[in-house]
Order: C-alpha cells, then sequence, then structure tokens
C-alpha cells in the first residue's frame, strides 16, 4: 500500500515516510492509493478478538511495510490496561435500546485523541528507523484542547524526538490548559498563541510549508512531522474504535451482523468522522454519518450547501475542542468524493487559503449528502442537553457529546431516522466540570468555587470517581509559561530547538 498527496504533487510514499513526513511537501495530506476492503465473514471473525485484536487487523491492512510482529508490538503497548481504566479500551455506554454512547476517554489524558497518540508514537519511531531517518523527529502540534496534552503523554521521553505545542491561549478549558502546561518530559514545550485555534493550526501547516526554514533544521539534524489528524498514523488508528463498538453489539445481540447503524460523531477539524467514513469504506455496514457541530458551525453549513466558508465570527464556546473554522481533515474526503481530483482539490484550498471560502461542484456535494448529515448546538441547547440527560439516564456528558446528542435528537426530528445509534463521547466530563457542574447542579452550586472544588462537587454528585490524571493537577508544578504570536511561532520553534 503506497500513499498519494490530496494535491497530486508529491510522489507516493510508503507509509512508514507518510507518518514519518506528518503532511505531504506540496501541502497536501497523505491518502491511501488503494481501497482497503473487509468482507462479511471477516466481520464475523473480529467480532471475537478484543480490541487490539480488531486494531491489529485493521492497521495492517494500512500499514503494509510494517510486520505484523511490529504492529502487534505497537498496539500492546499503546493499549495496555496500565493505560486505559476500561478493559474494553472503549466501552459502550446503553442509553436505550436503540442508542448508545461510545467512550473514548478511558485512557491517560480523559480525551477520545488517547486511541490515537498512544500508539503513534511508537509506529512514528519505528517509521523513523525503517527509512533511515538519523535526524531528531520534531512533532509540531497545534491544539483546540485534547491533542495536546494527548499527543505531549504520548511523546513524552520518547527517543529521537521533540515535541512542541501551541494552543490558542483563550481557547481552552483551564482544566486543559493545566494539563499541558504542567507537562513532564526533557523532550516537550508548550507555547501559547495569542489568537484562536485556527490562527495556532495555520501557523503551524505555514512552518511545514518552508522550505527554507525546514532545509535549516536539516542542517542542524531536525526533522518536522505532525501528530494532528493531517499525520495518516494519527487518523488510521481511530478508524479502529468504529469497528469495535459495531462489533460490540454484535456480539452482545444487540444487533445482527450485516445490519445498518449511525454514527453521530461531535467534530470541529473532521478527522474523528472521517476515520467513520474509512471504516464505511472498508464495509462497515454504516447508514449515515451525523456530523455534530457547535455555533462555529462552518461544516454543518457546508454540508447543507456545498459552500465552505469561514468567513465568520468565532465563536468561544463550551465545547472549545471544536472552535474551529478551518477542518483540515475535509480535504481528504473531498479528494476521495471528486474522484481523486487533485487538480480541484487544489483549487478548492487555494480559494480557502486566499479568499476564505470554496464552493464544491454538485456532483462532489451529492456524494457527500448521500452518506454526511450535519446541523448544530448552541450553549444554551448543549447545556440543556446535559441536564436532561442526567436527569432521564443518570448519565454525565460532557459538552462536546452533549452537542452529538442534541444533534441526534435534531435529526430523528427531521428524518425519523429510527436506525440504531451510536453516539461518540470525546473526552470525560470532568475535563470540563465547570459547564457541566453548572449544568446539572446548577448555577449557584458553582460559584466561587475553583477547578478542583468542582471536581469533588461533580465526583459527589455523579457517584463517579475524578479520573486519575485531572485530580492531582493543582499539586503539580507549571513548567510551561511562554506566550507568542501567530507571526512568531516559527521563531518559537527556533528558540525551543536552539542548544540551551
Amino acid at each position: 500500500m503506497l500513499y498519494k498527496s490530496t494535491r497530486g504533487q508529491y510522489r507516493q510514499v510508503s507509509s512508514a515516510e507518510a507518518i514519518k513526513m506528518g503532511i505531504a511537501p506540496d501541502g497536501g495530506l497523505f491518502v491511501p492509493s488503494e481501497e482497503v476492503r473487509v468482507s462479511p465473514d471477516q466481520l464475523r471473525e473480529w467480532a471475537g478478538l478484543d480490541y487490539r485484536g480488531k486494531a491489529v487487523r485493521i492497521l495492517k491492512e494500512y500499514l503494509t511495510d510494517f510486520t505484523l510482529e511490529e504492529i502487534t508490538e505497537c498496539v500492546s503497548l499503546a493499549y495496555s490496561t496500565g493505560r486505559f481504566d476500561a478493559p474494553e479500551i472503549a466501552p459502550l455506554h446503553k442509553l436505550e435500546d436503540s442508542l448508545h454512547v461510545l467512550e473514548l476517554w478511558h485512557g491517560p489524558t480523559s480525551a477520545f485523541k488517547d486511541l490515537a497518540l498512544q500508539i503513534l508514537p511508537h509506529l512514528l519511531t519505528r517509521a523513523a528507523a525503517k527509512t533511515g531517518e538519523e535526524a531528531t523527529i520534531v512533532i509540531l502540534v497545534a491544539t483546540s484542547g485534547d491533542t495536546g496534552k494527548a499527543a505531549l503523554e504520548g511523546f513524552k521521553n520518547v527517543p529521537g524526538t521533540r515535541i512542541i505545542v501551541f494552543y490558542p491561549e483563550q481557547g481552552v478549558s483551564e482544566m486543559q490548559k493545566l494539563q499541558m502546561i504542567t507537562q513532564e518530559g526533557n523532550n516537550v514545550a508548550v507555547v501559547a498563541v495569542r489568537g484562536n485555534f485556527d490562527d495556532a493550526q495555520t501557523g503551524v501547516k505555514e512552518i511545514f510549508g518552508d522550505k527554507l526554514f525546514n532545509r535549516e533544521l536539516q542542517v542542524k539534524k531536525f526533522t518536522l512531522s505532525s501528530a494532528n489528524s493531517i499525520n495518516w498514523g494519527r487518523l488510521v488508528p481511530q478508524i479502529v474504535y468504529y469497528f469495535s463498538a459495531y462489533l460490540d453489539l454484535v456480539s452482545q445481540s444487540v444487533i445482527k451482523p450485516g445490519e445498518g447503524i449511525n454514527f453521530v460523531v461531535p467534530t470541529g477539524n473532521f478527522g474523528n468522522i472521517l476515520a467513520a467514513y474509512y471504516a464505511r469504506e472498508m464495509g462497515l455496514p454504516v447508514k449515515r454519518l451525523i456530523c455534530a457541530a457547535n455555533t462555529n458551525n462552518v461544516l454543518a453549513d457546508f454540508i447543507r450547501t456545498g459552500l465552505y466558508d469561514r468567513r465568520r465570527l468565532f465563536q468561544k464556546t463550551i465545547s472549545p475542542s471544536m472552535d474551529i473554522l478551518i477542518s483540515s481533515n475535509l480535504e481528504r474526503l473531498l479528494y476521495h468524493l471528486s474522484g481523486s481530483d487533485a487538480g480541484r482539490v487544489r483549487e478548492w484550498m487555494t480559494n480557502l487559503s486566499r479568499i476564505g471560502a470554496y464552493r464544491i461542484d454538485e456532483t462532489t456535494h451529492k456524494r457527500i449528502k448521500e452518506v454526511f448529515w450535519s446541523d448544530f448546538a448552541d450553549d444554551s441547547e448543549t447545556t440543556a442537553t446535559i441536564r436532561s440527560v442526567y436527569k432521564r439516564y443518570g448519565y454525565l456528558l460532557d459538552p462536546h457529546t452533549a452537542v452529538g446528542l442534541c444533534v441526534y435528537d435534531k435529526y430523528t426530528a427531521a428524518t425519523g431516522d429510527a436506525t440504531g445509534t451510536i453516539v461518540a463521547s470525546t473526552a470525560s466530563p470532568f475535563k470540563f466540570n465547570a459547564s457541566v457542574a453548572r449544568a446539572i447542579l446548577g448555577e449557584d452550586a458553582v460559584r466561587d468555587k475553583d477547578e478542583f472544588k468542582l471536581l469533588e462537587a461533580l465526583s459527589a454528585a455523579s457517584n463517579l470517581e475524578i479520573p486519575a490524571g485531572l485530580k492531582d493537577l493543582n499539586t503539580k508544578q507549571v513548567r510551561h509559561g511562554e506566550v507568542t504570536s501567530k507571526e512568531q511561532m516559527r521563531k518559537s520553534v527556533q528558540s525551543i530547538l536552539s542548544p540551551q
């Protein structure tokens, strides 16, 4: 299996090269050059495997220049019971017979990014060895909150790597910020950016695209790579949990083999739901993918109209990991559904960069609407959903998952579709304790309480344990305090990598 750039101006590469590079030199994203198909017989066989077994089966289909032993070792290291507090790794929680929540936050940083970022360092170091890379790999990350901590935790003290995380100074929750700025490790750096996530993400992409700067780094024995979902090695492990969820329902006799289901995915950068699309294309019986957005609803508008327009007011919401107006992974979907037309993809991405908008052709738009449905939830609707789900089911949602369930209700109201559905739950409610506590306990209960008092209040109300990675943050030393402008991000990288 080789990988090609969505913009068509770079050679095909192996999976190891794609993982090591992160982003193609022409600015495109690497995609598989061939389709991967899974037969109904394979699905039946996989239903009896645990999460690690399913992961090995799926990853070996895409990472064909890795040996089975290498993939098995990477999977075993990533998905150990010591790193995840649920033996299923990604367990399902039943709300109703036809509605389940897929809990993707049982890893060390209490967010769905752990499912990919616990394995990416192992894949990357092996990819570097396979390609003869002798330089130190520098991981550049732009985060809207969860990716940063998950990447830092995954890459800390990994030999042959450095990691630099940029986050929007005022655009993450207090818990997310504390998780990052207290990060330990001899190879990690965290920098706040004055601006929003799109500013940080654009700055990182510009650094990747700066050929002169990259040559300077090569002279100093550094090479850049990414841990964002623009990196195929970060995206491909996410395909696994969609198969896992479906096959768990089959094993539990909730659905019959081959029976179709829907997935609801709260998303901002489009990577999580794109992994579900790849699972569908592989043969997983998925009927509709429901894309749930917050008030930064550029994706909902795009799926409905075919016009992608980021020229709108950026909204800060209580679901900050979705506060995004430039959804990078959408480029991969456009490449596939436009008939692998790299020229059109380049034109659309150029228009997005230059004027802030592009409109796709009718055929591609029709193909998107055949698979995807989308709507959004504002903060008041999100809060009301947290409250109503807790009251009705005794189940605690974080704001991002609440966006998903709110949009699911809108979907069923609009379509009448009673198909069994799984909602991807992307973070522990304790990561966003102020918003969750306010929703279920009321304003008076949260007034004048700091983040750690709120953790205790939420735990007492829900009878749930505070995740280990969150409860002791207030005792940890703040290690990273640098703040930069989006224009100075390159200089921050230079300074961090310079000998001290």
